[in-house]
């Protein structure tokens, strides 16, 4: 079983776009922003099509099989 990876961050939230690229998930912001309208990601197990969706800690993002949880700081 693969062991999901962690982003620890040090504000109340970071948008999802942005979350992308900071885990290497995405390579650009145009990336995210495309996979994201094209309903390719998942938060909390539910797809999401809004690149400005505010995750806070608790919070997880999969995206081609992978889950990045989101933690405070």
């Amino acid at each position: 079983m693969e062991q999901n990876e962690t982003i620890r961050i040090h504000t109340d939230f970071i948008k999802l776009d942005s979350l992308l690229k900071l885990a290497g998930l995405c390579a650009t912001g145009g990336e995210a922003k495309i996979r994201i309208g094209d309903g390719e990601v998942s938060v909390n197990g539910e797809v999401c099509t809004q690149r400005g969706k505010k995750l806070r800690a608790g919070d997880s993002v999969t995206i081609d099989g992978k889950t990045v949880d989101v933690a405070g700081g």
